[in-house]
């Protein structure tokens, strides 16, 4: 504008003259109205008397371009050449443009200027860094801003005259901002605040009375943070609905699994099955084979029992069925597979909640960055409405150089005043509306003399920020006692606040432990509200020792929570004295569930905190100890527990045997294999249930190898049931032993296997071992058989009968010769003639070396003819009866016969009566005819008729008459007919034509 006065000054003085319009040969320069007075008529006198009475020849114009209208340049380049046609003007006068190169459309510019200088750009993007820094160090700021800050930043300014601007800017704003001496504003995010000022200036200017982009984007803070926790609670829940879903379908698994073998066990057995046991007592039907509660065992059963409709009772051979099924792993390691499996995926699950749960706590104090990068999709049109896209404040704000911090770099603030949030919180208290816990607070020690004493009794002072401002100072005692008095009142209703609190307060430990002690009621509530964890988790982290164990004995329950929670508790952690551990003394239900805390497993273990439990001992052996687990641990836990080495296991295990004893050793069926130092171990517990002892012994099969070392209460278990090496000096100990139990060392030696073992060895002779003896042949409950067996093995006889033994026990005592003979042991057999009969019968030959020492008569001596002594010696108690009553005794006649016919020989006291006797009562004929051909000669012709008469057909024919008696031809028959017909009994012998019998001839008379 300038210019132009300055030309029409000079215009109009040099020629007072009026331009309506300039026509040159190509141009015309008019005004826009032909009513109107031209602008360059008026002022060209003046531009051509400047340039007449100074010596100028270059005229400069710049900032046109701003226009966007090149017929400003049309305008102008007349003006040159009007300047230099005049006559007055002596030199050449140059016009010089600086524009932008886009000011004209394709080639336009290199036909309207006679001459084009290019002007390379002194800054842009790539070195607009240099230009930056050389700010910083004009400003001597090097040392206080973040380097890296600005060369990332620089990469958004290419105006050398905004920066120098923004520099100048920042100094300013530093010496007016901190006006304290404090310095504790952030020098880079000042410079942040004043680089969107200047880039973006209408923005900026709304933001302070909280509108504009900006301020939409900070206010959207609380819906971000709201966002983003209700993101990872939907998570958790569908987590926690994932684990629920994953325990229900474990049992699903396990029992299609189930079905599988069962229904392969049903294929082996026959089609008529009605009922499946393992111990041939309790029977489950087929259909509900796979729901059958033992049904692990029944599996793992050899031999099992089944019933069939139409065939009873039957036995099969199951050992071959889980090799049929899967030869590769049994049924017990597929379930466990399974379950591992799930464990696996739980503990993972379990794991990404408790990470979720600690996010939760410090997504209200992450900062701003954070927030929007977690949730830059709902913000992003909020930045495409400021100037280029809003690149440059979508890099301040991610970046988290420009936060809703802003404030404090934007206006004069102090220690001692009130910021805006400080004066918004008061401004709601008083309008009674509760902020949250976690509203943010810049002077609490101003908002806290600008509360009234009422307040800090209400939830008004349930502020993070306030809380920590009370507890930092005694001043402050009573104020922190309203608010603990409300927290007790409130308790259940304030659980937002405790929340926040332990997640952002800078004094939780202090808080939690001047609370409990103001409090007195805190811990039985908290375990009682639903954020029991976080309550109990806050309590361990930040109580001293001293405090917990306090606690604790106080309020036994806590004890007990901790063990439940400990995983979800240490989840909550991040850290926990191991000094605490010790003083809360608690019972880890289960060790494997806190596997991802290996230094608190570690120490729970060496302080023996934990549930004697087999899982947990599975653990320990595991993953603490690195033995071997499984099958082999349980079938000798205790055994496994006294040779690991491991003082803290065994300390614990001895700590509380009794639980161990009752948890552990006998939940194992399979615990079978303990060696003999253990079983001991727990016989020598007195306070151990009896009967408790006795299924554990019973089922071990290891033999205790002295009874000496057992004591005397469970002496009689170990031998009643084998558990006892078979010796004979152990059968000695148990029979002298206080707790002798005849019964129980009958069944010991009623076992077949035991038997064999000890009969292996002689039973000693010796005085000692008389009372075994004793015991041995007075044994009635033992079944005969293996009675008979110890009897026989018995080193020599005994004096008497024993006097409780069954007829059947003194008859294998006969049998087996084990009682002395003599009159009195006969004598005492009195009233039983069948084992007198047999007692003399085993003793026969003592018997007939002096038959004058026993009372004994014929009637007994005819009962041992027919007992199993030899011919002769049958013989010599014939020789000892009274041979004559024997016509009158047919029976015994009987018996005689053949006795005397085996002896082949008669004797010298019979009679003919006597010889009738005994032929005629003998059986069958043939051996009368051997006994009658032997003693014929005591008898005379009419006597031998007299006895052939009483004979059968046809030997009774054979007297005299016509008749011709047909005998069969035997060596008895042809004897008998020869010596009948050699004493003239008979006329003679001879032999029918039609066949070879012995036709006998007899007198007529």
């Amino acid at each position: 504008m300038f210019l132009w006065s300055a030309i029409h000054h000079f215009y109009v003085a040099s020629f007072g003259l009026s331009l309506k319009g300039i026509s040159l040969k190509d141009i015309e320069i008019r005004p826009s109205s032909e009513d109107q007075d031209s602008i360059l008529n008026r002022h060209l006198d003046e531009i051509v008397y400047f340039f007449q009475s100074t010596r100028y020849d270059l005229v400069v114009v710049e900032d046109l371009d701003r226009f966007e209208d090149s017929d400003i340049f049309v305008t102008l380049r007349e003006i040159n050449s009007l300047v230099n046609g005049n006559v007055g003007v002596k030199r050449k006068v140059r016009f010089l443009y600086a524009l932008r190169d886009d000011m004209f459309v394709n080639t336009d510019r290199t036909k309207f200027f006679e001459f084009i200088i290019p002007v390379i750009p002194i800054i842009n993007s790539s070195n607009s860094i240099d230009m930056v820094l050389a700010q910083g160090s004009r400003l001597e700021l090097d040392g206080s801003l973040d380097q890296q800050f600005l060369r990332e930043v620089s990469r958004y300014l290419s105006d050398l005259r905004l920066i120098h601007n923004i520099f100048n800017e920042y100094a300013i704003y530093v010496a007016n901002l901190e006006t304290d001496g404090e310095n504790v504003l952030d020098a880079t995010k000042l410079l942040a605040v004043l680089i969107y000022k200047n880039v973006y200036p209408r923005d900026f200017e709304r933001l302070h009375r909280g509108e504009g982009h900006l301020a939409g984007i900070l206010g959207r803070k609380d819906e971000l943070i709201a966002a983003r926790e209700q993101s990872h609670r939907s998570e958790i829940a569908q987590l926690e609905r994932g684990i629920e879903a994953a325990e229900k379908q474990v049992p699903k698994d396990i029992r299609e699994l189930r079905r599988i073998y069962a229904m392969a066990l049903l294929e082996s057995l026959p089609a008529n099955v009605s009922g499946v046991s393992r111990n041939g007592q309790q029977f489950v039907a087929p259909a509900k084979l796979s729901e059958y509660e033992e049904f692990d065992e029944l599996i793992n059963t050899q031999n099992i029992h089944y019933n069939t409709f139409n065939q009873g009772r039957r036995q099969h051979n199951n050992s071959g069925l889980q090799a049929n099924i899967d030869p590769e792993a049994t049924f017990a390691d597929r379930v466990q597979s399974i379950q591992n499996k799930t464990d696996s995926q739980k503990k993972a699950a379990v794991r990404r909640i408790a990470d979720l749960r600690n996010q939760i706590k410090t997504i209200r104090t992450s900062k701003f960055n954070v927030l929007l990068r977690s949730s830059s999709q709902e913000i992003e049109g909020l930045f495409q409405e400021l100037g280029d896209g809003g690149e440059l404040a979508r890099f301040l704000l991610l970046e988290g150089y420009l936060d809703d911090s802003y404030y404090q770099y934007t206006s004069l603030f102090h220690s001692g005043r009130l910021s805006p949030n400080d004066n918004k919180f008061l401004i709601q208290i008083r309008a009674f509306q509760t902020p949250e816990p976690g509203f943010p607070i810049d002077n609490p020690s101003e908002v806290i003399a600008g509360m009234r004493e009422d307040d800090f009794g209400l939830d008004y002072a349930l502020n993070v920020r306030l809380v920590d401002a009370l507890l930092e100072s005694e001043e402050n005692k009573d104020r922190l006692g309203k608010v603990f008095a409300y927290l007790a009142n409130e308790f259940p209703n304030q659980q937002e606040f405790f929340q926040a609190y332990y997640a952002s307060g800078s004094q939780v430990g202090e808080f939690i432990k001047r609370l409990v002690e103001a409090w007195r009621g805190f811990v039985p509530a908290a375990m009682e509200d639903p954020s029991a964890v976080v309550h109990i988790a806050g309590l361990i982290e930040h109580l001293p020792p001293a405090l917990l164990a306090r606690e604790r004995e106080e309020h036994a329950e806590l004890r007990t929570f901790v063990a439940e929670n400990i995983h979800e508790i240490l989840n909550l952690l991040e850290g926990v004295d191991p000094a605490k551990l010790e003083e809360l003394r608690i019972e880890t239900k289960d060790l494997a569930a806190i596997n991802a805390y290996p230094q608190v497993v570690q120490k729970l273990y060496e302080l023996g905190h934990y549930h004697l439990s087999a899982a947990n001992f599975e653990y320990i052996f595991g993953s603490i100890l690195g033995e071997e687990t499984g099958p082999a641990l349980r079938k000798r836990h205790y055994s496994r527990i006294r040779n690991s080495g491991a003082k803290p296991l065994l300390d614990r295990v001895e700590s509380d045997f009794a639980e161990y004893f009752e948890n552990v050793l006998l939940e194992m069926d399979d615990n079978v294999e303990e060696d003999v130092e253990a079983i001991l171990a727990v016989l020598d517990r007195d306070a151990l249930d009896f009967e408790a002892v006795e299924t554990f012994v019973l089922r071990q099969v290891e033999n205790l190898p002295e009874l000496d070392n057992v004591p005397q209460r469970y002496q009689s278990i170990v031998v009643r049931g084998a558990q006892i090496a078979p010796s004979w000096s152990n059968c000695i100990g148990f029979i002298q032993s206080e707790a002798f139990d005849g019964a129980a060392l009958t069944e010991f030696l009623g076992k077949d296997e035991i038997r064999a073992a000890l009969l292996e060895v002689p039973i000693p002779d010796t005085k000692e071992a008389y009372p075994l003896r004793q015991f041995l042949i007075e044994a009635d409950n033992l079944q005969d058989e293996t009675y008979r067996i110890y009897v026989r093995a018995l080193p020599k006889e005994f004096k008497k009968f024993p006097e409780a033994v069954s007829t059947g026990k003194r008859r294998i005592l006969i049998e087996e010769q084990r009682i002395r003979f003599d009159a009195g042991n006969l004598t005492a057999l009195e009233g039983e003639v069948d084992l007198q009969t047999a007692f003399v019968a085993e003793n026969i030959a003592l018997y007939l070396q002096d038959p004058s020492a026993f009372s004994i008569d014929d009637d007994f001596r005819e009962r041992l003819l027919g007992a199993g002594v030899s011919d002769d010696e049958k013989r010599a108690i014939i020789e000892l009866m009274d041979l004559s009553a024997l016509p009158s005794l047919p029976k015994r006649a009987g018996i005689v016969g053949p006795i005397l016919l085996q002896t082949d020989s008669a004797l010298p006291v019979l009679t003919a009566d006597i010889v009738k006797a005994i032929v005629v009562n003998a059986e069958p004929v043939s051996t009368q005819i051997q006994l009658l051909n032997l003693l014929h000669e005591m008898l005379d012709k009419a006597e031998v008729r007299e006895v052939l008469a009483q004979l059968p057909h046809p030997y009774s024919s054979i007297q005299t008459g016509y008749a011709r008696p047909m005998l069969k031809r035997t060596n008895q028959n042809s004897e008998l007919v020869s010596w009948l017909d050699d004493r003239d009994i008979i006329s003679s012998v001879g032999k029918p034509f039609w066949s070879n019998d012995i036709m006998v001839n007899l007198y007529r008379s």
